[in-house]
């Protein structure tokens, strides 16, 4: 007697009809991974804000001495950067020296906001906010990624 190899007919089925369940369940588990990564490119462009800032600050303490009757600009890697105790007046002033790239991916909207361009909400504020520094206080970077 022969004796057959393979598998059955119900059990191909069966096999595909599981794969279709876990594909089901898994699909949009990654078909939204675009807001996902536009929410880790904002925190990182916060980030490079804060670390942009602490070069400046350095920078005018070095220049300055006593930073409140410090410069009101100073010149890093050609580029010229106002500053208010110290820190960047403006996002603005910071962007020659974040270096965004690509550039297209990103929108100055105010002299003190960076928004992510590819936002998938029209006119969404997916992006960070700069708030500088006071005689008193830091900056402030706020992130808001709910419209990412």
């Amino acid at each position: 007697m022969e004796t057959q190899k393979g598998f059955t007919l119900i059990e191909l089925i069966v096999v595909i009809v599981i794969l279709g369940i876990l594909g089901a369940i898994a699909l949009p588990k990654f078909v939204d991974v675009g807001t996902d990564a536009r929410s880790a490119v904002v925190k990182g462009v916060a980030g490079a804000m804060a670390g942009t800032n602490a070069m400046i600050y350095s920078k005018a303490s070095l220049t300055a001495g006593a930073l409140g009757a410090g410069p009101t600009n100073v010149t890093i890697n050609g580029a010229a950067v106002s500053v208010v105790n110290g820190f960047a007046a403006t996002t603005a002033a910071m962007l020659p020296l974040l270096d965004l790239n690509p550039a297209t991916d990103f929108n100055t909207v105010t002299a003190n906001q960076i928004r992510h361009a590819n936002a998938k909400t029209v006119g969404a504020t997916c992006g960070v906010t700069y708030t500088p520094a006071t005689a008193t206080l830091p900056p402030v970077y706020t992130v808001n990624v709910t419209t990412c």
